[in-house]
């Protein structure tokens, strides 16, 4: 009981009821997230450079969008933003629903892009502003669990519904997940604004402040290499696992799950080892971990067929979700300690700058190497996770020694 006690993030109320909307949410992605590329090429008859190309545009778009976002959550506020933002992506993930022609697919990824642009740098902001300094690691810990846990579950359901030999059964996975955006506005209206002070509100910040502080640019500079190289292959590997190993939509939902399992069970634990620990040593075994998890891919994908390949592949997700239980109580927090409260919404949007940029760098890159050596993605992608780990560990000389280590 001791223990379990122990493991008791300490969070706001407040934190909790708009998490209760984020795991909605997180469902409603799972469901149609993990069987995107599978539904664009394999229902849809889009070539795999296309799909690679919608899904980059989404990113692409998100780019262009964000440094005006971290403005609006400077002037407005996270909460009003964000509740903006999830009415975007109610309407481009419903529309994917809709889509035949590649046209289609592109402009919904578009309106993607700019609702995720606002998501992320009004959420996270939304998070710091009703979270204590000292619990900001275990509420980004939070985020990580209750995303990860709808994402995976939405994931298994998904895999449930999804056949492509019926494309209605795509059209009702989008369709569900536009709803539960809708849903997460509803609960919103139960989390307070915690607003802006007087001195926030009067004083005026500029980006060319944010850009001043050239250690917070390595940490995100970092984190698209974080991105491209891990979450943005976990995006594409289902595409890969179906066409070249021979693996069933139902059978990936399963795999998206046991990720799903072993961040929901290992989540709060590490976060609690995390505590008065040094953040970029643990930046730099994430990195190492996800090295390991592509590698069990590659040996999947080139060996094993059908069902001996979904328990390998299932393994690799397993050891991948270990990976990102590092990440979230680590990075997010890290960047809401660098962020002075007034230029908080400028220095969210240039962190979530920077998974855009991963998530065009990923996908892209991915699509075209899929169709032309698809197992060298996995030892391309363990590679460039090992590079940016070594990166993390050259940065923490200079982090603020005040900032190094994880509050406990």
């Amino acid at each position: 009981m001791n223990y379990l006690r122990g493991l008791d993030p300490r969070l706001p109320r407040s934190v909790w009821t708009m998490e209760v909307g984020g795991f909605a949410n997180a469902f409603g992605n799972g469901l149609a997230f993990p069987f995107l590329f599978i539904y664009l090429h394999n229902v849809r008859g889009f070539p795999l450079p296309t799909v690679g190309l919608i899904a980059g545009t989404s990113a692409a778009v998100g780019i262009a969008s964000i440094p005006l976002s971290g403005i609006i959550v400077d002037k407005v506020g996270g909460k009003r933003t964000l509740i903006g933002a999830l009415v975007l992506l109610a309407i481009g993930f419903g529309g994917y629903a809709l889509v035949h022609e590649p046209w289609q697919a592109f402009m919904s990824s578009a309106i993607v892009g700019i609702g995720n642009g606002a998501f992320w740098p009004s959420q996270s902001a939304l998070i710091i502003g009703l979270t204590p300094p000292a619990r900001r690691h275990a509420s980004f810990a939070l985020q990580r669990v209750m995303r990860n846990f709808g994402v995976g579950l939405g994931g298994v359901a998904g895999g449930l519904i999804a056949t492509t030999e019926n494309a209605t059964s795509y059209t009702v996975l989008f369709g569900l997940d536009a709803v539960t955006f809708l849903v997460f506005v509803l609960v919103l209206a139960f989390v307070p604004d915690p607003g802006l002070s007087r001195a926030e509100a009067e004083e005026p910040g500029r980006y060319r402040e944010v850009l001043r502080n050239r250690v917070f640019l390595a940490v995100v500079g970092l984190n698209v290499m974080y991105v491209a190289a891990g979450y943005a292959l976990l995006e594409v590997f289902p595409v890969f696992a179906k066409n070249e190993a021979g693996v069933t939509e139902r059978q990936i939902g399963f795999i998206f799950f046991a990720n799903t399992l072993a961040i929901v069970l290992a989540q709060l634990p590490l976060t609690k080892i995390l505590e008065g620990r040094r953040r970029m040593p643990a930046l730099a075994l994430m990195t190492f971990v996800w090295a390991v998890a592509w590698l069990i891919v590659f040996a999947g994908g080139v060996w094993l067929h059908a069902g001996s390949a979904a328990f390998v592949f299932g393994l690799a997700a397993v050891v991948f979700g270990l990976g990102e239980c590092l990440h979230g109580p680590t990075q997010g927090a890290l960047v809401a300690d660098l962020a002075p409260p007034r230029l908080r919404g400028r220095y969210m949007a240039l962190s979530t700058l920077s998974w855009e940029i991963g998530f065009v760098i990923g996908p892209t890159s991915a699509g075209f190497i899929l169709d032309t050596a698809p197992n060298a993605l996995w030892p391309i992608g363990a590679f460039t996770c090992v590079l940016a780990g070594c990166g993390a560990l050259l940065l923490e000389r200079r982090i603020p020694p005040e900032l190094r280590v994880t509050p406990s």
